[in-house]
């Protein structure tokens, strides 16, 4: 008897774990994630930035933009915003705006972040993480360039060098 119920219990377990595994991989290979590949029309969305100013995305249309998603804690994200700063400046009047979307922290923390490195484009919270999982955001850094048609043109995730955000923004940068 002790033999057939240890047999039985195995055999439970060996079934919730390939029950278990075919889930996994159904989901991993068949389920939608929704991130935005490039390409595909930007999603819209309405966000506040810090000095309460509403900030949608359409509004940005006939612009080129960089969507950036980052956070305080986020090493790589601290070491790209003094080139993304320069680079703002440099093409704000080319036609190319950053929209830096900090994901979910304390409105005081970001505020502190952005005086601290003297930021000059708008940096929305995404306080309910919305936009950040509307786009399939993983780890940050991450990146989406979109055209002036509102078309993704990039998706990047990890640290951008001058270089790499130079090529990015030329892309993206409105035809005259």
């Amino acid at each position: 008897m002790d033999k057939k119920r240890r047999l039985i219990i195995r055999t439970a377990i060996l079934l919730v774990i390939v029950i278990a595994l075919g889930y996994t991989f159904y989901q991993s290979s068949f389920s939608d994630d929704s991130a935005v590949r490039a390409g595909d029309d930007a999603i819209n969305f309405v966000l506040t930035d810090l000095n309460g100013e509403r900030i949608e995305l359409n509004d940005y249309k006939g612009k080129g933009v960089m969507l950036n998603f980052w956070g305080t804690y986020c090493p790589p994200c601290e070491k790209e915003m003094p080139i993304m700063q320069k680079l703002y400046e440099e093409y704000k009047h080319l036609g190319v705006e950053i929209i830096a979307v900090n994901v979910d922290e304390p409105e005081v923390t970001v505020k502190s972040f952005v005086n601290r490195h003297k930021l000059t484009f708008p940096t929305p919270i995404d306080k309910d993480m919305r936009v950040s999982d509307a786009y399939g955001i993983g780890p940050l850094p991450a990146t989406i360039m979109i055209d002036e048609h509102g078309k993704v043109v990039r998706v990047h995730t990890g640290q951008l060098t001058e270089t790499i955000l130079r090529q990015f923004f030329e892309e993206v940068k409105p035809k005259t």
